[in-house]
């Protein structure tokens, strides 16, 4: 009996975690930023961009839920955006180069003129 409970809670855990919240892929959510920049510069609509902890952010799954799983912001963002997820995931896995696209480093110990020089790097493309 405890062996059953456990397998149905285990089931019921999964449904949980996995069933509102779909893949980027399967909810029409781009992942790549670079495809999804001119995208939105080929049909003149607004880039969103979504930074997400999704197997462990709260307040991200939160918004996910009360927000961008509504369908009155699916129907506006069809037709006015181009959405992207920027996963941090702890547990989920992630292609190597999905990771480097998703990670900036942050801190950068040189100060300013360090940042100042990373954000002109991103303006050259």
């Amino acid at each position: 009996m405890k062996t059953y409970r456990f397998f149905l809670f285990a089931v019921a855990a999964v449904a949980l975690i996995s069933g509102p919240l779909a893949s980027a892929e399967e909810s029409g959510w781009l992942t790549d930023y670079k495809q999804a920049q001119q995208q939105a510069k080929a049909n003149n609509k607004i880039l969103l961009l979504d930074f997400t902890g999704s197997d462990w952010c709260g307040w991200c799954k939160k918004f996910d839920r009360e927000v961008l799983l509504k369908p009155e912001f699916k129907d506006f963002a069809r037709d006015n955006l181009v959405v992207v997820e920027l996963d941090f995931p702890r547990g989920k896995p992630q292609t190597a180069e999905l990771r480097k696209q998703n990670r900036y480093p942050g801190y950068f110990p040189d100060g300013p003129a360090a940042f100042i020089a990373e954000l002109q790097k991103l303006r050259k493309g």
